[in-house]
């Protein structure tokens, strides 16, 4: 089940994107649970469009949007090919029609795959200087069919 995150959210979105981060070898651990608490509940949350997949009353996935930038979409690793980022993906194609755009670390193959198999494109590739964790990333894209990007 997809519905919009609440703040009795933050607790399972902060602790299912440190699960998820951590498979991510490659990224350097910037912050530890407590800020990531903080700044779920006390800034996406309340300024984002933030969804969640939940089952069994366990939330599974999330997905924030930022007017038309994708900022978080993240699958708990043990839930990877059950349907639940294809579901949240599905959402933000419902939920920005138009389409919208996302970053992925460029070394994050599996993400990458995901969302080329669902008709995003690079639009940008960045040597990561402008994240936080100075690494390498692509802006991605979808846009409905019939729709070509619409630039920078």
């Amino acid at each position: 089940m997809i519905r919009w995150a609440g703040p009795k959210d933050v607790e399972a979105i902060a602790e299912l994107y440190e699960r998820s981060f951590a498979t991510l070898d490659f990224l350097p651990t910037l912050h530890t649970l407590e800020e990531h608490r903080r700044w779920f509940g006390g800034c996406v949350l309340a300024q984002q469009d933030v969804w969640v997949a939940e089952e069994d009353g366990r939330v599974v996935g999330f997905l924030a949007l930022d007017g038309d930038l994708g900022t978080y979409f993240y699958v708990d690793p043990d839930w990877h090919h059950r349907g639940v980022g294809s579901a949240l993906f599905a959402e933000a194609q419902q939920a920005r029609p138009n389409g919208f755009r996302f970053w992925v670390f460029q070394q994050n193959a599996r993400a990458r795959r995901f969302y080329e198999n669902r008709g995003c494109s690079v639009v940008e590739l960045t040597d990561g200087s402008g994240n936080e964790e100075r690494t390498p990333d692509a802006l991605y894209e979808w846009r409905p069919a019939g729709r070509g990007s619409s630039g920078r």
